[in-house]
């Protein structure tokens, strides 16, 4: 059974087991989250497409980890100016395991 989710602006497509790393939400590690956003299910038979989001639908996941991405760098520069700007960035993620569809 594949699923599509929306969380976080994004969109994830899904199967039972996966373990995905959206960005954060609330909660602590071994809680339970619902995701009530389906865009879309196939359960291998025939696919339910909703408009733009399937009513009655949910997926069921449990917060495995609340970490950090790894370190991205932003620098701006500006030639001939002496103008330099460098500035770290790390995103709080939240890993998930999709326990069911």
């Amino acid at each position: 059974m594949l699923a599509v989710i929306k969380t976080g602006g994004k969109q994830y497509d899904v199967r039972e087991g996966d373990r995905i790393e959206i960005e954060k939400i609330e909660g602590k590690v071994g809680d339970k989250v619902v995701f009530d956003q389906v865009l879309l299910m196939d359960d291998e038979k025939e696919v339910q497409l909703g408009k733009p989001i399937l009513e009655g639908a949910k997926v069921e996941g449990k917060i495995l980890e609340q970490t950090k991405a790894p370190k991205i760098t932003i620098i701006k520069q500006k030639p001939k100016k002496r103008y330099f700007k460098k500035q770290g960035h790390k995103q709080h993620l939240t890993v998930v395991e999709i326990v069911k569809i």
